[in-house]
């Protein structure tokens, strides 16, 4: 069954410079790139990507570090991946959310870690299934950021509203 998974290359990630050798793994995958960008993650979006989590102790210190707050850079990258089990396909190559249990080989198994704070430094986040990947790629991205149709849209007009343009 094609279907879509969201990777998140996160700001642990993005500092260390591992962008390249995190999207090679994934490319073992053949799966296709079906929007790709570089986005800030503000307190409200990242405590609504983990809005599963809300009420845990560990809650304020994952937003913390999904905002880029514990390194240099404060940005992600968002990638949609999209084909044959996608989401099995992505979550193999990420391997498991603690670094210390996952699979040397794996994304995070090579360049994860747990800081002496406790935090998880996993690189990548990757959509549990295909709900959570529906959720999660209407948060990160707009109908037309997608090259190929994902879920049902509609057209409307907004007036009044403000958008930055090219001077």
């Amino acid at each position: 069954m094609k279907q879509p998974a969201l990777i998140i290359i996160k700001p642990d990630g993005i500092s260390k410079k591992l962008v390249g050798d995190v999207l090679t793994k994934f490319a073992r995958t053949e799966l296709e790139i079906v929007a790709i960008s570089i986005a800030k993650a503000t307190r409200k979006i990242a405590q609504e990507h983990y809005k599963h989590l809300n009420g845990q102790p560990f809650f304020e210190n994952v937003v913390s570090y999904f905002c880029g707050e514990f390194h240099k850079e404060k940005k992600l990258m968002t990638i949609i991946y999209y084909g044959e089990d996608a989401i099995k396909k992505c979550r193999k190559i990420a391997g498991a959310t603690n670094p210390e249990e996952a699979a040397p080989d794996s994304i995070r198994g090579s360049y994860g870690r747990i800081t002496t704070a406790g935090i998880y430094e996993n690189v990548v986040h990757v959509s549990s299934d295909n709900k959570e990947a529906e959720r999660e790629i209407k948060l990160w991205f707009d109908p037309d950021d997608i090259t190929v149709h994902l879920y049902s849209t509609e057209t409307k007009i907004i007036n009044a509203c403000k958008k930055k343009v090219w001077a």
